[in-house]
C-alpha cells in the first residue's frame, strides 16, 4: 500500500511504553501461540467473532457474560465493565511502525467516509481507534489480548491489540499490509452502519425474535462490502493500492469465512459472519462499485 499521508488524530494509545512491534514483525507481548491447527482456529474465532467452543469442541457454547444486544460489541467479546475516559493522542506523527500504519489507514477511512456522508447530506462522526496491549476496557466490556479487533457501538470506538495482530499474521503466514488494512476497514464499516442506524434496527429486529444469526451474517457481510467501498474510493482519490493488494484483501476475506474457520464443522444456519464465498463476494462488490448502494446485504443474496 502507498500510505504517504498523515496519521489520524483519533488514536487513543493505551499500550504504555516499550512497544516495538508492528505488522509482520516485532516480538511484543501479545499471546504466545504454537503451531497451526486448533490453536489458529481458536485465534480466528476470537478475532472474527465465531464462538470458540463451537470450533474447538463442536458444542453450542455458553454465554456466561451475556448482556443486552444493544451493549454487544461487533467482532469482539461480551462484558459489562465501563470504558475509561481515554482521549485521542494528537501531535507529531509516531515513530512506532504499527501505530503509524494504523493511523494512516484510519485517516484514509476518515477521508473516504467524510466525503461519502457529505454526498448524502450527512455528517460523518469520526470514530476513535483504541490501541491496547494485554487488556483494556471498552463500553462493551473487557478486552484482552486474545480478543482481536472489534467495534463497540456504545462508545463508538474500534479496539485493536497490535501485538496480537502481529502474532496472528506470523502464525497464519498472512503477511501483507492490505490484509491488515481490510480488518481495520471492516471494523470502521461497523461504525458506518451504526451512524446510519443499521445496527440499532438490526438489534431491534433481533429483540423481536428475528433470526439472530441470519441478521448478524448480513451485518458482517455489509461491513465487508463497506471495506471494499473504502478501498475503491481511496484508490480513486489517492492511488493507495499496489500490485497484490487486492489479492491480499480477497484472501483475507476468504480466510475468515465461517466455513473455512470451522473446518466445515459449522452448518450454514449457525454462521455468524458468512461463508468464504459470501465474504469475498461482498468485499468484491464494494470494491468494484464503490458506493453505499452496492452494500444492501439485507435484500441481496
Amino acid at each position: 500500500m502507498r500510505l504517504d499521508g498523515p496519521e489520524s488524530q483519533n488514536i487513543d494509545d493505551r499500550r504504555g511504553g516499550g512497544f516495538g512491534g508492528g505488522f509482520g514483525g516485532g516480538n511484543g507481548g501479545g499471546i504466545a501461540v504454537g503451531g497451526l491447527g486448533g490453536v489458529v482456529l481458536l485465534i480466528l474465532a476470537l478475532v472474527f467473532g465465531v464462538d470458540p467452543s463451537v470450533i474447538m469442541g463442536g458444542g453450542g457454547g455458553s454465554d456466561p457474560q451475556y448482556v443486552p444486544r444493544q451493549e454487544r460489541p461487533y467482532d469482539g467479546p461480551q462484558g459489562r465493565a465501563p470504558a475509561p475516559q481515554g482521549t485521542p493522542q494528537a501531535g507529531a506523527q509516531s515513530n512506532d511502525a504499527g501505530r503509524r500504519f494504523i493511523g494512516q489507514v484510519l485517516r484514509e477511512t476518515e477521508q473516504v467516509w467524510n466525503a461519502q456522508f457529505q454526498a448524502i447530506g450527512r455528517r460523518y462522526e469520526e470514530p476513535v481507534l483504541v490501541l491496547f496491549s494485554g487488556a483494556t476496557q471498552s463500553g462493551c466490556g473487557a478486552a484482552q489480548a486474545q480478543t482481536g479487533p472489534f467495534y463497540c457501538p456504545n462508545d463508538r470506538r474500534v479496539y485493536i491489540d497490535l501485538d496480537f495482530m502481529a502474532q496472528l499474521q506470523r502464525q497464519l503466514r498472512a503477511g501483507g499490509d492490505f490484509a491488515a488494512a481490510y480488518i481495520v476497514a471492516h471494523e470502521v464499516g461497523h461504525h458506518v452502519q451504526n451512524l446510519l442506524g443499521i445496527l440499532p434496527r438490526v438489534q431491534q429486529a433481533q429483540a423481536r425474535g428475528g433470526n439472530e444469526n441470519a441478521l448478524q451474517v448480513r451485518v458482517e457481510l455489509q461491513a465487508d462490502c463497506l471495506a471494499g467501498v473504502w478501498a475503491n474510493q481511496a484508490q480513486r482519490a489517492r492511488n493507495i493500492l499496489e500490485d497484490g493488494d487486492i489479492e491480499e484483501g480477497m484472501n483475507a476475506a476468504a480466510a475468515v469465512g465461517d466455513d473455512r474457520v470451522s473446518g466445515g464443522r459449522l452448518r450454514p444456519e449457525s454462521f455468524t459472519h458468512g461463508s468464504s464465498r459470501q465474504r469475498v463476494q461482498w468485499f468484491r462488490r464494494g470494491l468494484e462499485q464503490g458506493n453505499l448502494q452496492a452494500c444492501d446485504t439485507f435484500s441481496g443474496n
